[in-house]
């Protein structure tokens, strides 16, 4: 007969991580309880994503021509991209907000995980990412958006782009942080989001771009991670597109969320 022996090193880990999860969910169900109790900023969030699919569906739709495919089905794909990425400079506001009135020095005097707060954050705009998507999928199969290469392959497409998100998510909230005020926080968010969402593959092939801009939109992480969805939705090669996303979104989390953290540390 054997024993295990838990030193008391392992035992401090195991209460820490404990404590960090603990502490994390509690942060998240107070973002997540704080956006529910603001039903306008729910309902603007909802109805932009909802207002790009009408707006690309019926007016720019007709002068987009894409071979093999109807445009709503080349579409949405890079809807549900932009949607959950303009999504997570949510993370940006409100922890500038939370900065800004003093709920984080708040955090600093409560026996808690340090680290539980920006977790907490990101956990909270990632919940908040699943709702929009579903929403956004509702309303694209109302416009005529169909799945192709079968749900599984599609939940396994919202899911690389879940965690996309949820690393930009980690991104933003060093802009959070950096960031004096919400307006600021917003007004620096934007154009590192712009270009990267308007020069890819979201909203029109890559071949009717310039020959300069190709080479930028065919290989930076948006335009992957549209392929990648595209795929998953419509039928075709995958594999490469999935592994390049995955090795954008694990990269990205792997740099910016000790980045994050360290700027918290500081800001403390």
């Amino acid at each position: 007969m054997t024993t295990t022996v838990i030193t008391h090193s392992e035992m401090a880990v195991q209460r820490g991580l404990s404590r960090f999860i603990s502490d994390m969910l509690v942060v998240t169900e107070r973002n997540i309880i704080a956006l529910v109790r603001i039903p306008q900023s729910l309902f603007f969030s909802s109805v932009q994503p909802i207002m790009f699919v009408l707006l690309f569906r019926y007016v720019f739709g007709g002068a987009i021509k894409v071979p093999g495919h109807s445009y709503v089905d080349f579409l949405m794909p890079g809807i549900f991209l932009q949607t959950v990425a303009f999504g997570s400079i949510g993370t940006a506001i409100g922890l500038a907000e939370d900065l800004q009135k003093g709920f984080i020095e708040r955090f600093r005097s409560l026996p808690m995980a340090r680290s539980a707060v920006l977790a907490g954050r990101t956990t909270a705009d990632l919940i908040r990412n699943v709702g929009v998507l579903i929403l956004i999928t509702v309303v694209g199969v109302l416009v005529g958006f169909r799945i192709h290469a079968g749900i599984p392959a599609f939940i396994c497409g919202l899911l690389l782009i879940l965690l996309f998100a949820y690393a930009l998510s980690w991104g933003f909230s060093i802009i959070g942080l950096l960031a004096p005020n919400t307006e600021t926080a917003q007004v620096m968010s934007f154009p590192l989001l712009f270009p990267l969402t308007f020069a890819s593959s979201a909203f029109v092939p890559v071949q009717s771009m310039p020959g300069w801009l190709q080479a930028f939109a065919n290989n930076q992480p948006f335009s992957i991670l549209v392929d990648a969805m595209r795929a998953l939705s419509n039928g075709g090669p995958t594999s490469g597109y999935v592994i390049k996303s995955l090795i954008w979104s694990i990269g990205l989390l792997i740099v910016l969320a000790p980045v994050a953290a360290r700027k918290f540390r500081k800001s403390l």
